[in-house]
């Protein structure tokens, strides 16, 4: 396996870094990698062209357009439509190439907003999405069935998995497009350097989120990658596998220990006017648990690391 040639699409974000870093670790030695400038994903004569050349034997789709409640709100026609193109083409051009496995990252958004928590595999289109970032979801869904339908319809090993919601190093720390933890972290550091009295966050604090630490799913990718088959995902009557730590904590909760954990003595204010979005998302990994992985990093602790390589690489401007 770890001789295998393997494509990792999105090695430059915050999760397919991650993913490269723990191949690395594991002595993965034929890993391939192009950046947007050496291979637009968009483009589909490009992506098979690609594939042709390089033949990969193993496939991993970090790519993605991502970003928070207001990019994904505001930026809804490029949400969709590059996330069905980027991952249209490479699950196409893998299955022309005849690709040996192929794991595709969606995200825990792909679930109804009122699904029933902690949310199961099976809950899976039993209701209707968030509106806020039902683009994205409506393309991570699609890639989800493409995987679905290539094992289907060719036996493709071709299957999903979802993470819960991410962070940690090379996080996106924009305040308009980022997710809410790395938002959290760059206005509460700013708030700190300029002797702020408070901060305020959107929304009213409430609704509960799960979070994990990026190099935890990344772990947990390889995880699959060397012990999971399509097989064993489809003949458990599902589409895809979450992965999550199966604890959530509320945004002020969360706000509460970022505050501490950068030093930030000032009030927390909340804009009641801004959305909050679902009002709880928590996976149910117990599929995963029971196929032997768990998470290892725990919520101040991921905190802790993202922090200090914020302040490390100087992100904010």
């Amino acid at each position: 396996m770890k001789e295998k040639k393997i494509y990792l699409a999105g090695n430059r974000g915050m999760v397919g870094s991650a993913i490269h870093r723990n191949l690395e670790s594991k002595n993965y030695s034929n890993i391939i990698t192009r950046s947007i400038d050496e291979l637009d994903l968009i483009r589909q004569r490009d992506v098979e062209e690609f594939f042709e050349k390089e033949k990969p034997e193993i496939v991993i789709i970090a790519a993605a357009k991502v970003g928070g409640i207001l990019a994904n709100n505001v930026y809804r026609a490029e949400f969709i439509y590059q996330n069905i193109m980027i991952e249209s083409n490479i699950i196409h051009a893998a299955h022309q190439q005849g690709v040996e496995k192929l794991i595709f990252l969606g995200s825990s958004c792909i679930y109804p907003k009122l699904a029933p928590q902690p949310i199961k595999e099976e809950s899976l289109l039993s209701g209707y999405l968030e509106y806020t970032n039902e683009p994205y979801a409506i393309a991570k869904i699609a890639g989800l069935k493409l995987c679905e339908s290539y094992y289907k319809q060719y036996g493709s090993n071709f299957y999903s998995a979802m993470p819960t919601n991410l962070f940690g190093y090379y996080d996106n720390f924009d305040l308009e497009t980022s997710h809410v933890l790395p938002a959290l972290i760059r206005k509460f550091h700013e708030a700190k350097m300029a002797e702020n009295s408070s901060v305020t966050l959107w929304g009213t604090g409430k609704p509960k989120r799960e979070f994990m630490f990026v190099d935890d799913l990344a772990d947990a990718i390889v995880f699959l990658l060397e012990n999971i088959n399509a097989v064993d995902i489809y003949s458990k009557e599902i589409s895809q596998i979450n992965i999550g730590t199966g604890e959530d904590v509320t945004i002020t909760e969360a706000a509460e220990i970022i505050s501490q954990v950068i030093g930030f003595d000032g009030e927390i204010n909340y804009d009641l006017t801004k959305p909050d979005g679902t009002p709880r998302k928590l996976m149910d990994v117990s599929r995963l648990h029971s196929l032997g992985w768990k998470h290892k990093t725990s919520f101040k602790e991921g905190i802790e690391k993202t922090y200090d390589w914020f302040i490390n690489n100087r992100i904010w401007n």
